[in-house]
C-alpha cells in the first residue's frame, strides 16, 4: 500500500472513532440525565472569545456570547447573530435539545442564512420542508423568521430523537433525508461550537434529556 493510501485510511479511521466516541456518549448522557436541561450554565464562555456586539439591556449574556461567536467565526450581522441565538437558546430550553446541536445543524443546513432555500424546496435556518410537514403548511408561518424556523425545526429533530431512543446518528440521517456524510458534518460543527463556546465535551454532546413532568 502507497503511503498516501495509508495516511488516508489512518485519518479516515480517525474520524469514525471520534463520530463513535460521540454518539456512544449522546447515548451515556441520554440515558443518565433525569434533570431539567441548564443552558444558561453551560454557555459561558471563560473569556477566549471576546463579544463584539453590546448587549441590549433585555440580552443575557448568553444570547450575546452565542451571538458574539455568530458574527466572529461565520459572519453573521450583528442583529441578525442575537436573533438567532435568542431563537436557538429558547428551542433548546423548550424542546430539551443542546444548543449546541441546533447551532450545528443550523451551519450545516443553511450556513445561518434565513433566506436559503433548497433546491427541494426547504426553507430557512433549519431548512424546513413544507410538503413533508403539512402542519406548516396549514399554519401559515413565516420560515424565513428565526424564531419560528428554529422552534419548528427542534420541534422536528426532538421528535426524530424520541423515535429513534436518543439515538442521534438516526436521528440526524431522518432529518437530513439520509444524506451522505451529514451526521459527519454535524458533528464537526458540534466541536467547533463547543471549543468556541467553552462548554465541555460531555455538555456538548448532551443532545436530549427526560423532560419533566
Amino acid at each position: 500500500m502507497h503511503e498516501n493510501q495509508v495516511l488516508a485510511v489512518r485519518v479516515l479511521s480517525g474520524s469514525k472513532r471520534w463520530l463513535r466516541a460521540i454518539f456512544a456518549l449522546c447515548a451515556l448522557s441520554i440515558m443518565a440525565a433525569n434533570a431539567a436541561y441548564a443552558s444558561d450554565e453551560q454557555l459561558v464562555p471563560t473569556g477566549r472569545i471576546t463579544t463584539s456586539i453590546e448587549s441590549a439591556p433585555s440580552e443575557s449574556p448568553q444570547v450575546a456570547n452565542v451571538a458574539a461567536v455568530l458574527w466572529q467565526q461565520f459572519r453573521v450581522a450583528r442583529r441578525e447573530a442575537t436573533l438567532i441565538a435568542q431563537a436557538v437558546l429558547s428551542a433548546a430550553n423548550e424542546y430539551a435539545v443542546s444548543p449546541v446541536l441546533l447551532l450545528a445543524v443550523i451551519a450545516t443546513e443553511s450556513g445561518f442564512d434565513r433566506q436559503a432555500v433548497s433546491v427541494a424546496g426547504a426553507e430557512g435556518l433549519m431548512q424546513i420542508l413544507p410538503t413533508a410537514h403539512p402542519q406548516v403548511l396549514a399554519s401559515g408561518k413565516d420560515l424565513t423568521e428565526p424564531a419560528e424556523n428554529v422552534r419548528i425545526g427542534s420541534s422536528i429533530l426532538r421528535e426524530y430523537l424520541d423515535a429513534s431512543g436518543g439515538d442521534l446518528g438516526a436521528a440526524l440521517k431522518r432529518y437530513s433525508g439520509g444524506g451522505k456524510g451529514y451526521a459527519q458534518r454535524v458533528a464537526f460543527h458540534m466541536r467547533q461550537f463547543s471549543a468556541s463556546l467553552h462548554t465541555p465535551p460531555e455538555d456538548a454532546v448532551k443532545v436530549a434529556l427526560v423532560r419533566s413532568p
